[in-house]
């Protein structure tokens, strides 16, 4: 029986792709640092082949002593890794606060980099084992007021490009999954909504993207782009102009006329 362990599972896109995964057979474990988000994640799934732990994917060592329970549970495999937990702050960066800069920089690429760092040994052990990362549509080009959340899936999409490679040869695919906008509480619970949220919306479902990581863990493509609207954008993106690109980006952030 194949195995997943999610990261940021209990709720969102974490919590979509669990259900997924555990509908079609898989045994799914749940890390969260939310411990009523985690039962409540877990009760939904009920307790036939699901695992739970509360963890701070900063926090390296708490990590890998959970995803080391996890595998010992397994009997030593962990067959995907999917790497979601992430914090997303909209705003002006300037009108963010230092320290929320510095704290979704530790999540969204620390915690990748900790979650990849201590599932190794047991991806290695695992035939044709994969590795998913939450990276975003905000990967292809910096996207105004969403400006260290950008930087952050900029480095998600480079530690992708570069362990896909790297590991090919203990026969574990390193992938991403690149979503735009995704309608979640965490986009929801952001305020004011930038000009560009406004023109591309927020209307993707949890679930699409769930499929995605279904669609990735099954494929050796390193980047995924989630929606047509983005999959057409990303492959416009590699003949265009970087200059285009740039000018599109900032047509879609200017303000709107009031």
């Amino acid at each position: 029986m194949k195995n997943i362990l999610i990261t940021g599972a209990g709720s969102g896109i974490g919590l979509a792709t669990a259900r997924l995964f555990h509908e079609r057979g898989w045994t799914v474990g749940l890390l969260e640092l939310d411990p009523a988000a985690l039962e409540a994640a877990a009760a939904q799934l009920g307790s036939e082949r699901v695992w739970q732990q509360t963890v701070d994917v900063t926090d390296a060592a708490a990590l890998k002593a959970a995803i080391d329970a996890f595998a010992e549970a397994q009997a030593g495999r962990l067959h995907c890794l999917f790497n979601c937990a992430g914090l997303l702050d909209i705003g002006r960066f300037e009108d963010v606060d230092l320290a929320r800069h510095e704290r979704m920089m530790r999540v969204n690429v620390l915690g990748v980099l900790n979650g990849c760092h201590a599932a190794f040994p047991y991806l290695k052990a695992t035939p044709g084992a994969r590795i998913v990362n939450m990276s975003s549509a905000s990967a292809l080009y910096g996207v105004p007021q969403f400006a260290s959340y950008s930087a952050s899936k900029f480095a998600v999409r480079g530690l992708t490009e570069a362990l896909n490679l790297e590991w090919a040869e203990h026969d574990i695919t390193v992938s991403d999954i690149m979503p735009p906008f995704v309608s979640t509480n965490m986009l929801h619970s952001q305020g004011e909504r930038p000009p560009i949220l406004n023109r591309m919306g927020g209307h993707l479902a949890p679930e699409q993207v769930a499929a995605a990581v279904w669609a990735a863990q099954r494929s050796r493509t390193v980047h995924r782009p989630v929606g047509l609207r983005f999959a057409t954008t990303l492959w416009s993106s590699q003949i265009a102009p970087s200059a285009l690109v740039r000018a599109i980006m900032g047509w879609l952030s200017r303000p709107t006329a009031s």
